[in-house]
């Protein structure tokens, strides 16, 4: 069953707002759920007045998991402390995302999930040469799903975790655009 995209709408933030008030998501995304913090946080991706973007995956229309994608060149912020553990190449870019039901989880949609978003990405983004994503060392879940999405581990090193009862350690995963 094909996993489709679709934007994040302001019409959806109850649902994202749902989606980070459940215990595994907001374990490790450590995000403010209040109406007025989703439509701060996303609500600039929503209009196109941010470059990042938000995208909801679907399964037969059933919205199911979240992925932000974005370019390390609009945000230096998080490029520059990474760039310090591994290179970042011009046109590279980064995913986070969840599977927002627990009872999704452990059945591979995740990793076909960041498979599918990977196969656009290098749709979307003709430049773009890599994908690196830093992961929190803890959460194992995250990086073996995306070791089985292909992705390998190039570097580990100390970033601001995006929760602070997190230690520093981040495991830097990559995957490269197939030559063609």
């Amino acid at each position: 069953m094909p996993i489709t995209w679709r934007r994040v709408t302001e019409s959806d933030f109850p649902l994202v707002r749902e989606w980070l008030t459940e215990p595994l998501v907001a374990r490790w995304w450590n995000h403010e759920t209040t109406p007025e913090a989703v439509a701060r946080d996303f609500g600039p991706s929503a209009r196109g007045e941010e470059p990042n973007q938000d995208w909801l995956a679907l399964l037969d229309d059933h919205p199911f998991g979240l992925i932000q994608r974005s370019a390390f060149a609009d945000y230096p912020e998080y490029r520059d402390p990474l760039a310090r553990i591994t290179e970042v190449p011009p046109g590279a870019m980064s995913l986070d995302y969840f599977l927002a039901s627990p009872a999704d989880r452990g059945q591979g949609l995740g990793v076909a999930m960041i498979r599918s978003m990977v196969a656009k990405t290098w749709t979307d983004h003709p430049s773009a040469g890599c994908i690196i994503i830093p992961v929190a060392a803890g959460n194992r879940r995250s990086w073996r799903a995306l070791e089985k999405a292909g992705f390998q581990r190039v570097a580990e090193g100390a970033l601001e975790p995006d929760n602070p009862i997190d230690p520093p350690l981040h495991y830097v995963q990559r995957i490269d655009r197939p030559s063609s």
